[in-house]
């Protein structure tokens, strides 16, 4: 065959940037922020949450090589990816769930959530929350009683926001400081508002995560809840808002690229977040507000498109033409 007739030309997804960091440099980030949410969890909640955090990240792992060699594809279990997807899993589980559950929520996430659409970046829906949302609505039952109290270390069925749907709570300053530092019944990485926050600082200091969908949910949550007289404090510092703001919202592969795009991802976000919380029979919106999300991402990268290109190239011709255009 000649040359001419060979088809050398490979076409990828836009935008076509190069940078110095990689796939797996941001990987070992997250996972850098993830850590102490997960060991915050053990100390909290014991063995259970040890356990669970230890299977779910396993299962990740052998579960993406072994679909990777039944569809012949490249082992590239050292992108850290896996490692991630089953962190944010198993941070979103309540700490008492049982081993098959775990794995089984695994297997979603992996093969049906990633591996079947592709692979990494070409997911439609954040991973590890395809798992839990399976989960979650086939075993309803044990995903909203497995929960421990740290006080009692007694397996408890209701959290605040459980509690908040049955009635009137009311909350003293105490109540706030024990949401902010997670001493709480709740799933084992989502409690304490201070780790959170603490690794979204990391995460923005080192340009992993843009800042946009995360604010966008964070103020489209509580602007709702505080005007239909919720307590504005507790909307923002319980169930997952911070956690799904922070680690799922901002996900690569499933928000827009754009950053209009990412504004209205984030409003969206938040204000489904509300809507469930306030008028849904879940007490927690945050897991099917972004994954709603997720499935208007392209269209949101059509409505708000741009031209690409490298900034320096652009202000460069910006420059020639100012001057009276190019020689």
């Amino acid at each position: 065959m000649a040359p001419s007739d060979k088809n050398e030309i490979y076409i990828s997804p836009n935008p076509h940037f190069s940078s110095a960091i990689n796939t797996t440099r941001i990987m070992l980030a997250v996972v850098i922020a993830l850590l102490p949410l997960a060991v915050y969890g053990v100390i909290l909640f014991g063995i259970p949450a040890l356990i669970t955090v230890a299977v779910s990240v396993v299962s990740c792992v052998v579960f993406e090589i072994l679909i990777q060699l039944a569809f012949k594809r490249p082992i590239r279990i050292k992108d850290g990816s896996a490692i991630v997807t089953g962190l944010l899993l198993a941070l979103t589980l309540p700490p008492a769930v049982p081993v098959w559950m775990i794995i089984l929520g695994a297997f979603f996430a992996i093969v049906v959530a990633k591996e079947f659409f592709g692979g990494i970046g070409s997911n439609v829906f954040n991973p590890a929350l395809v798992g839990r949302a399976f989960l979650f609505t086939s075993f309803p039952a044990v995903m909203g009683s497995h929960w421990i109290d740290p006080a009692t270390d007694a397996v408890s069925s209701a959290t605040i926001l459980s509690e908040l749907k049955e009635g009137f709570v009311f909350f003293e300053p105490a109540d706030y400081l024990q949401y902010f530092t997670g001493k709480s019944a709740g799933c084992i990485g989502e409690t304490s508002g201070a780790l959170i926050l603490l690794a979204a600082v990391f995460l923005l200091v080192t340009n992993i995560i843009d800042w946009r969908a995360p604010l966008a949910m964070i103020v489209f949550t509580a602007v709702p809840s505080f005007l239909a007289g919720n307590d504005i404090i507790v909307s923002v510092l319980t169930g997952g808002l911070l956690f799904g703001a922070v680690f799922m919202a901002t996900d690569y592969s499933t928000v827009p690229v754009t950053p209009y795009g990412r504004y209205i991802f984030g409003a969206g976000c938040g204000l489904i977040t509300f809507l469930i919380r306030q008028f849904g029979g879940y007490p927690e919106g945050v897991m099917f507000s972004i994954l709603i999300m997720n499935a208007l991402t392209p269209f949101l990268n059509k409505l708000t498109e741009r031209k690409y290109g490298h900034p320096k190239l652009f202000a460069g011709k910006k420059n020639k033409a100012a001057k009276g255009g190019t020689k």
